[in-house]
């Protein structure tokens, strides 16, 4: 079946988590532009500034119990279902291990894979019920490939990597297809917490990828469209690579 870009999500359902900038932003934004109903969560109350028609915020803590039940809800209740589900919230913590405390470790688990597990499981039983959905998991190269400082970071996203995976062989058998996106270095501010110009040093870090530069938020969102879409209906527990080539360099 051939399906326009442009009509790829009309009418769907999304939640979209960490929807308050960054790639979570441009998603919320690109699949309401193209006719989807999108329920946007996360834990920074800027994420209200997204309310229009067509689109209902969530002030929420992703890691904590009862969030993913209100965001599934809000979805039910405004626009009658679930069907897609982009898990996109991240937290990050510079330190070396040695330096790294449990509740360091703990905090960035919590959101980047307990997170996401948690709105996995509750979004997918909306999507079992009617036989069809999608599931897009940011999953960044940090999930392939250990970079010093951001341990946690990268074990989570390796975490959510086979977490993908193993969603995909459960729910397949449902309609329901799991992906996830290799993102690369991306132009958000994950990094504002831990450095005084995050977004400056993902751009200038993207430049040692081979393409010489990072993504911006909208080149991600645009994957994750075709991922939510029927135009990707043979992708099943694939982990999208989209980094401008840099896992397939060697330095």
């Amino acid at each position: 079946m051939t399906v326009n870009a442009v009509d790829e999500v009309r009418n769907k359902v999304a939640i979209v988590t960490g929807a308050a900038s960054g790639i979570g932003r441009a998603t919320a934004e690109l699949l309401h532009a193209r006719g989807a109903k999108v329920v946007v969560e996360d834990v920074n109350p800027a994420v209200q500034e997204l309310a229009r028609p067509g689109i209902v915020p969530l002030v929420a803590d992703v890691s904590q119990d009862g969030s993913v039940e209100k965001a599934v809800a809000l979805a039910v209740e405004h626009f009658g279902t679930v069907d897609v589900l982009v898990n996109n919230a991240a937290r990050i913590v510079y330190k070396p291990v040695v330096e790294m405390t449990r509740h360091d470790w703990e905090w960035v688990m919590a959101t980047n894979v307990t997170g996401a597990f948690l709105h996995s499981r509750e979004a997918a039983k909306v999507m079992i019920a009617k036989k069809k959905g999608a599931i897009v998991n940011i999953a960044p190269y940090a999930s392939y490939f250990a970079f010093p400082t951001i341990a946690a970071y990268c074990a989570s996203k390796g975490a959510l990597a086979q977490l993908t995976r193993t969603l995909a062989l459960e729910l397949a058998e449902h309609g329901i297809r799991v992906n996830a996106i290799g993102v690369g270095d991306t132009v958000t501010n994950l990094l504002n917490d831990v450095m005084e110009d995050g977004p400056g040093f993902l751009a200038q870090h993207g430049k040692g990828a081979p393409v010489g530069r990072a993504a911006q938020p909208e080149e991600i969102a645009e994957i994750v469209a075709f991922l939510a879409s029927s135009r990707a209906d043979f992708f099943v527990g694939s982990v999208v690579m989209a980094d401008g080539g840099f896992s397939v360099q060697i330095k």
